[in-house]
């Protein structure tokens, strides 16, 4: 066999590994802490955070009265469209490695084709099953004074907090440093 098979078999491992990481960062937990100040009785600050939070599927876990602490638990559940395209892109690649392997081994015949066949499912399946869980949303009182507005540290996916800083920002006058919506992440 000549070297350039084995530098396509090479680069097609290559592809493989890349959809191994691609399917690891698209299920990653990206739970965040962010403190955030509002000059509005904590009170108000909190009831329109829990109102918007069950409104958007959030429920109520309780919390810590001692810590001043409320958590929201919520399913969140993976994409359907993702989960297609890297059923997709496991497929292609799957493929695209039993044509290398039917190159460099002829005798194994049409076999590694069938690759394909199992590549396909197994990356969107990998996906749903790591993508699907239970996140929570925690909100901490860090001042419980009514005089001197409401400072808060939210722990939750990014994406919620990007969602709530950009939804109740001008309702609850919520102010943070910006870092959520200046980072290119």
């Amino acid at each position: 066999m000549s070297s350039g098979f084995f530098s396509i078999l090479l680069l097609t491992l290559l592809l493989a590994i890349g959809l191994g990481f691609f399917l690891r960062a698209a299920s990653k937990d990206r739970t965040t802490v962010v403190d955030v100040y509002s000059p509005l009785p904590p009170l108000e600050v909190l009831n329109g955070i829990g109102n918007w939070l069950e409104a958007r599927g959030w429920k109520r876990d309780g919390g810590d009265a001692d810590r001043q602490v409320l958590r929201f638990k919520g399913s969140v559940s993976a994409s359907s469209t993702l989960a297609v395209l890297l059923s997709l892109f496991g497929g292609v690649g799957a493929g695209c490695l039993g044509l290398v392997l039917k190159q460099l081994y002829p005798f194994l015949g049409w076999w590694p084709l069938l690759l394909a066949i199992i590549g396909a499912p197994t990356a969107g399946l990998i996906y749903r099953k790591r993508a699907a869980r239970i996140e929570s949303v925690e909100l901490r009182l860090m001042s419980n004074s009514d005089s001197e507005g409401s400072n808060l540290r939210l722990r939750a996916h990014r994406d919620e907090l990007i969602a709530m800083e950009l939804e109740l920002s001008k309702n609850l006058q919520l102010a943070s440093d910006g870092s959520l919506l200046s980072s290119p992440i």
